[in-house]
C-alpha cells in the first residue's frame, strides 16, 4: 500500500522521516514523543479533553469494561463492513483515549491514522500502541498533517460539537476523504427549542471557567447523592422531566444498564465531566449538516437518527464526489 502523504500543515511542504521526527525541506520539526507526532504549539480549547482522557484512561474501553458499547456504535453509525476494510486507510479525528481505534484495530485490518487536538492521543498510544497499522498524531483538525484526499474512509464521533466553527470542521474532514470516500460525523442534535433547557448549559457557562482539578473534585463528591437523586426521580415517574435539571450525565439514556456499582461510578463521573468542561459545546441541527456535506462536495448524503441497543445517535454519512 502506498503511504499517505505528509505535510506541514502550516506551510503545505512534504514532510520526511528522520530520527529526531518529521522534518520539512524548510527545516521544521515535529517531534515524535511517546509514539505520538505532534504537529501542535499548544492544546488551545482542548486541555479539559487532554486532561479527561489520560485521567480516565481505560473507563470506555470494550476490552476492559467487557461491554462492546463502543464496537456496536462504531458499526451501527458507520454501516461499514469489517472485511471490507481491509487494506483501507482510515483517518478518525477526535480519538481520545482511543476507544474506536481499539474497534478499528480489533475488528478490522484497516490502517489506521488518528488524531486529537490534545494530550488524549498520549492515552491512545498506552491504550493501543505499538501496532504497526496505527499512526498517531496530536494534531487540530484544522491542521491535518495529510495531503487532500487520500482516505478511503473518514470518522470523527463526539467531536463537531466542541469545535470553534462546526462547518469549517466539516469541510476539513471532507478534505481528506478520497473521491468516492465516506465521511461519516456524529454530533449533538438539536431536537427543538427545550435542547438548551438543561442543567448542562445552565451551569456551563460557569463550571467551563473552573480549573479541571476542582470540577472533577465537586463532580466526585456529588457523584452518589446526583446517581440516588436521579433514581429516585425515575422511580417515582418524573425522571424524563426533573433530571434534565439535575447537574449529572443521562445515566438512563446514555450508559449501559448492565454495570456494576464501581463501573457507573466511574463511567457517571466521566460523563458528567464531559458535560461541563468542554471549552465550545455547539448542538447542530441535522439539516444544516446535511446542508454543508453538500455544499462541500459530497455526494449521497443521509443524515438522521441511528438507533442501537437502547441508545440513540444524530449521524450524518456521504460520499466524496468523484472527479
Amino acid at each position: 500500500m502506498t503511504p499517505i502523504t505528509l505535510i506541514n500543515p502550516f506551510n503545505q511542504k512534504p514532510l520526511r522521516f528522520t530520527d529526531a521526527g518529521l522534518t520539512d525541506d524548510a527545516g521544521q520539526l515535529f517531534p515524535q514523543k511517546d509514539g505520538v507526532h505532534i504537529m501542535v504549539k499548544n492544546q488551545d480549547y482542548t486541555g479539559n479533553f487532554g486532561y479527561q482522557w489520560n485521567r480516565f484512561q481505560t473507563t470506555q474501553l470494550d476490552n476492559i469494561s467487557g461491554i462492546s458499547l463502543s464496537k456496536d456504535r462504531f458499526f451501527a453509525e458507520t454501516g461499514w463492513d469489517p472485511k471490507a476494510l481491509d487494506g483501507q486507510r482510515i483517518l478518525e479525528v477526535g480519538s481520545g483515549a482511543g476507544r474506536f481505534t481499539q474497534v478499528l484495530l480489533a475488528h478490522t485490518n484497516a490502517d489506521v491514522y488518528s488524531v486529537d487536538y490534545s494530550e488524549a492521543v498520549f492515552a491512545n498510544y498506552r491504550n493501543n500502541g505499538p501496532n504497526n497499522r496505527l499512526h498517531l498524531f496530536q494534531a487540530s483538525v484544522y491542521e491535518l498533517p495529510f495531503a487532500p484526499a487520500q482516505f478511503d474512509k473518514v470518522f470523527c464521533f463526539g467531536v463537531l460539537q466542541h469545535t470553534p466553527d462546526v462547518e469549517r470542521t466539516v469541510a476539513s474532514l471532507i478534505s481528506m476523504v478520497k473521491p468516492g470516500g465516506e465521511l461519516v460525523v456524529d454530533f449533538y442534535p438539536i431536537k427543538g427549542w427545550w435542547t438548551k433547557l438543561h442543567a448542562k448549559y445552565i451551569f456551563r457557562p460557569f463550571t467551563k471557567k473552573m480549573s479541571h482539578e476542582k470540577l472533577l473534585s465537586l463532580i466526585n463528591k456529588n457523584a452518589d447523592r446526583l446517581i440516588g437523586t436521579y433514581r429516585f426521580f425515575d422511580r417515582i415517574g418524573i425522571g424524563r422531566f426533573a433530571n434534565r435539571f439535575l447537574p449529572v450525565c443521562d445515566i438512563k439514556g446514555t450508559l449501559p444498564e448492565n454495570l456494576n456499582k464501581t463501573q457507573l461510578r466511574e463511567m457517571v463521573v466521566l460523563d458528567t465531566f464531559d458535560m461541563f468542561s468542554p471549552e465550545y459545546d455547539q448542538p447542530q441541527n441535522i439539516k444544516t449538516v446535511v446542508s454543508w456535506f453538500k455544499k462541500h462536495d459530497m455526494e449521497h448524503v443521509w443524515g438522521g437518527y441511528i438507533n442501537y441497543d437502547k441508545y440513540q445517535a444524530a449521524v450524518v454519512k456521504g460520499t466524496r464526489k468523484k472527479i
